[in-house]
């Protein structure tokens, strides 16, 4: 792996690390969930042949520092942080944007507001889930999360959320595990530091966001709406789905399920040069 070039960018109210390799048009990866910079690890060193591949960990996880810890959290900002780094890194050139999970969320918005700075973006299963029919349910789901996490920690609110993100008929018999490649089971120990974060202040915020669908809509050839192979039927998929079919356009489908870039990234890599390419 080649090691990049690494730097910190100062926002509002925070202080973004971010790494960059390559040389070429601009490609951000915008990380979702608990994981940084380092989540693109296995595919970023490909991608740099074609491009100058530029990722981040996102304000208050990892190497990226909050001015105040407690502060509250949202796509807007999250957003208005990507398009920084395109003014830092891209500066006049519009460039590609690939987004996975609440970073696809974050994708969305920074599409919608500022278009000009943005060639094309590839959502990969963004939990838009306020756009489903069964909304309502899962706003309830977040509260129950939230109130989890107060009353009785970490851990309780996780197996209250992952059980309120099972697919349609999904039982409660054990599923076999996944072996991950040797570089994310390493990374396993900055995932769990970023996971009281990652509950208490990125759940409630990215998944109560409704995304504007008719900015969206006028944006549609500027934008790539993508689902795991292995996920359908999860709330994730079902929005990129739903997304998908009303803006009229074909979802494209990566390996593996929502975290197919861990499992899946040699063939993850693959597609997503295919999809910049078109």
């Amino acid at each position: 792996m080649t090691a990049p070039t690494t730097g910190g960018l100062r926002v509002n109210g925070a202080t973004l690390h971010y790494e960059v390799r390559g040389r070429g048009p601009l490609l951000l990866l915008i990380p979702g969930g608990t994981g940084g910079a380092a989540s693109f690890d296995d595919i970023a060193d490909d991608l740099a042949t074609a491009y100058t591949v530029a990722t981040y960990d996102p304000r208050g996880m990892s190497r990226s520092t909050l001015d105040d810890p407690e502060a509250e959290q949202s796509v807007a900002e999250h957003a208005d942080d990507a398009f920084r780094m395109l003014e830092l890194l891209s500066p006049g050139e519009p460039a590609r944007v690939f987004g996975a999970s609440s970073g696809a969320i974050a994708a969305l918005h920074l599409l919608t507001a500022h278009p000009e700075r943005v060639e094309r973006v590839v959502a990969h299963e963004p939990p838009a889930v306020m756009v489903l029919p069964d909304a309502a349910a899962h706003r309830e789901l977040i509260a129950r999360v939230q109130e989890t996490f107060r009353t009785q920690g970490l851990m309780p609110a996780m197996a209250v959320f992952a059980e309120g993100l099972k697919r349609d008929g999904d039982t409660d018999e054990p599923k076999p595990e996944i072996e991950l490649p040797p570089q994310a089971a390493a990374r396993a120990e900055r995932t769990m530091a970023n996971l009281p974060y990652f509950v208490g202040r990125i759940v409630p915020s990215f998944m109560s966001y409704t995304p504007d669908m008719d900015r969206l809509e006028a944006l549609s050839d500027q934008l790539v709406l993508a689902g795991g192979q292995e996920s359908s039927g999860e709330p994730a998929y079902r929005s990129a789905a739903l997304l998908a079919v009303r803006l009229g356009t074909q979802l494209l489908h990566f390996p593996g399920g929502h975290i197919g870039l861990t499992t899946h990234p040699a063939r993850f890599g693959e597609l997503l040069h295919e999809a910049f390419r078109v």
